[in-house]
């Protein structure tokens, strides 16, 4: 099977990814590119650079993976450690091709403009990077106001705030344009929910298509499991390994190289809806209240609404979505039984619990061969995983384990993300 989708239809959605780190509020990255996009309209930039700076403020908060984070940006116009998420940020675009040109705007997109403009940095960059901090922190002023439409009754007083920091913050010149693009009702009136996916839809109408092969796709995904796996210390690596792991079982039970290309970018990002969860659950010591439970229960269904509605990706959805799923139905969130279980979800299932139980985590080392040999038999004779998948993953544990548990750098490196 080939993989055919449009590796700008896969961004868009995946952006909704980095929207869940808001938790509550699942539009920020959303209304920063419609705003950038409508001052860049405002002041006569090309249609190119229109879209540019769309899609930039839709991924330019790539390296915000923490809820803790999340809530400065929304809550704090500055903070000590601003900078960190720009940093990171840059590190996971700089090396992906068809991104790099965001890398250095996102390095710069808290950098106040008095810094900036000494910088040894192109214009164009300085202007990018200063036009999506404008409107980012305009959206952090507005943030209060979204949830009862009021925001039109506070936009006087948000123009203000932006005033009040030119020549500091922000370019004059773009304080001007924001300014003035900002007058209208139309500008304030395109962050409701329902205008949001109006503009989303108009702007990927407006796109060129970008084919993407399996192999920038590999790549994308493993910046977003990137990003994933950077929101817990308990959870460094896990997407990269329970992929690689996927893979290995499948190429070992026989499944076509098409469906193990699939079955690898699944297993990237089978936990993308993670981001969604705050972090002092996913970082809780102990054992999870019944409520806690429920919201962790929540993350498979968030990867599922993000995954599909991907073109050429139903499957990779399906796969990515079941991984909580058991044979008897008692799994979630679809409570599936095992004849509804292609073979591809029952492998990710099985690579989901034996990279958890041998990889190092904080809190403990990852359990022995005999240890999770043992685990493993346990859930398969209690019919809760299927039995022919972990007897192909335990006829050849070493190899397993290595799958599971390399460093993970060369895949990373392949995506040009940085692990340091």
């Amino acid at each position: 099977m080939t993989l055919c989708a449009d590796l700008r239809h896969v961004i868009y959605a995946l952006s909704d990814a980095l929207d869940l780190v808001g938790v509550d509020d699942v539009a920020h990255g959303k209304r920063v590119g419609i705003m950038a996009a409508e001052c860049a309209r405002v002041g006569g930039y090309s249609d190119e650079e229109v879209s540019f700076l769309f899609d930039l403020g839709m991924l330019h908060d790539i390296g915000v993976s923490s809820t803790r984070t999340h809530s400065h940006l929304v809550e704090t116009f500055d903070w000590e450690g601003s900078q960190v998420h720009c940093e990171v940020g840059y590190a996971l675009l700089r090396g992906f091709s068809p991104l790099q040109p965001m890398a250095l705007p996102v390095r710069f997109h808290h950098t106040r403009w008095e810094k900036l403009v000494r910088l040894d940095v192109p214009p164009e960059i300085k202007r990018q990077a200063n036009l999506v901090y404008l409107v980012d922190r305009v959206d952090a002023f507005s943030a209060g106001h979204y949830a009862d439409n009021s925001l039109l009754l506070f936009t006087d007083e948000i123009r203000s705030k932006i005033a009040e920091h030119v020549g500091s913050y922000f370019s004059p010149e773009l304080v001007e344009l924001f300014l003035t693009a900002s007058r209208t009702e139309a500008f304030w009136l395109m962050l409701e929910p329902r205008s949001i996916q109006a503009c989303l839809n108009d702007m990927q109408a407006k796109s060129r298509n970008y084919p993407a092969s399996t192999g920038d796709l590999k790549r994308l995904a493993a910046i977003f499991a990137r990003i994933v796996d950077a929101k817990s210390p308990f959870t460094a690596e896990h997407s990269v390994g329970v992929a690689r792991l996927a893979r290995f079982l499948a190429a070992r039970l026989g499944i076509d190289a098409g469906n193990c290309d699939m079955l690898e970018i699944a297993g990237l990002l089978h936990d993308l809806g993670k981001l969604r969860v705050p972090d002092e659950i996913l970082e809780k010591p102990g054992k999870l209240d019944p409520n806690e439970r429920k919201i962790i229960n929540t993350h498979s269904y968030e990867t599922f609404q993000i995954l599909r509605n991907i073109g050429g990706f139903e499957d990779i959805a399906r796969w990515a979505a079941y991984h909580h799923e058991e044979p008897d139905g008692s799994g979630y969130p679809f409570h599936l039984k095992a004849d509804a279980m292609p073979p591809e979800a029952r492998i990710l299932r099985v690579a989901d619990i034996f990279q958890a139980m041998v990889q190092l985590r904080p809190y403990r080392s990852g359990l022995s061969d005999a240890e999770v040999g043992a685990f493993m038999r346990e859930l398969s004779d209690a019919g809760r995983v299927d039995a022919n998948i972990v007897a192909t993953l335990l006829a050849d544990l070493p190899a397993a384990r290595r799958a599971a548990c390399p460093n993970c750098a060369d895949l990373l490196e392949e995506a040009g993300v940085a692990v340091a």
